[in-house]
Formats: C-alpha cells, sequence, structure tokens
C-alpha cells in the first residue's frame, strides 16, 4: 500500500470516526461527555491534517459519506461507550496501516494517531488488546 493510499483509508477513517462521536455524544451519560467531545475534536483535528497531507502527497482528499452504517443500534450509554471503543479500534487498524506505509514526520505522526486511538479505546472499553492496530487482523 502507498502511503497516499494509506493516508486516504486514514483519512476515510477519521471521517466515520467523526460521525460516530455524533452518535456517542448524543448517547453517552453526562459524567463521559466531556470525553466524548475531546476525542471528537481529536478526530476532526486528525482529520484536518490528514486533508492536508493527501494534498501535499498529490492527491484528492476523499470526502466524507453523508451517513456512515453503525456496527450496532445505539440506544443507551453503555452501547454509546462501546461504539466509541469500536471507532477508536478501527482508526487503530488504520493508523498502523499507515505507520508501515509512510516514512519521517508523517510515520511518525501515524505512530502517533495509533496510540492516541489504542489509549482512547481502552479508557471506553475498560481493558486492552495485546496489539492495538492489529485486532481486527488476528
Amino acid at each position: 500500500m502507498s502511503a497516499l493510499d494509506a493516508t486516504q483509508a486514514a483519512l476515510a477513517a477519521e471521517h466515520a470516526a467523526v460521525y460516530g462521536y455524533g452518535v456517542v455524544g448524543g448517547r453517552v451519560d453526562a459524567g463521559r461527555r466531556a470525553e466524548a467531545t475531546v476525542a471528537y475534536e481529536a478526530h476532526r483535528a486528525r482529520r484536518d491534517a490528514l486533508r492536508r497531507t493527501v494534498r501535499d502527497l498529490g492527491g484528492t482528499p476523499v470526502v466524507a459519506e453523508a451517513a456512515y452504517a453503525l456496527p450496532f443500534r445505539v440506544a443507551d450509554p453503555a452501547a454509546a461507550a462501546r461504539l466509541a471503543a469500536v471507532l477508536e479500534d478501527r482508526v487503530a487498524g488504520v493508523y498502523s496501516d499507515l505507520v508501515r506505509a509512510a516514512e519521517g514526520p508523517q510515520r511518525r505522526e501515524a505512530a502517533a494517531a495509533l496510540r492516541e486511538a489504542a489509549v482512547r479505546a481502552v479508557r471506553w472499553r475498560g481493558s486492552d488488546v495485546t496489539f492495538p492496530g492489529l485486532a481486527e487482523r488476528v
């Protein structure tokens, strides 16, 4: 996978995460709403940076979908927290691909994004995974 393709995949995942956190924020417990807001803003910032990176690599940034299918029904705070963990796991997966495809500063940024997603997933899930970013590939 080229660096441009991996960056586009990360951008698409960030679009989906921003959408998903809109759902999380509407259903999560009031005590975790600030955490959801921080994650939402972090994903928006990463999304915006990835748009610039795609342009710098000579590509046209993928656009967000009008809506995204959720992996399950999110009707209560527990489901919202589960969704947040799933979103972070998915983002970590694409950033692990970007770490492999990129070099230099872009690789460092991808590794930082992978680490941040893994930490947020642990907070939402309440437990960790052995290899963040690779859980869906095992």
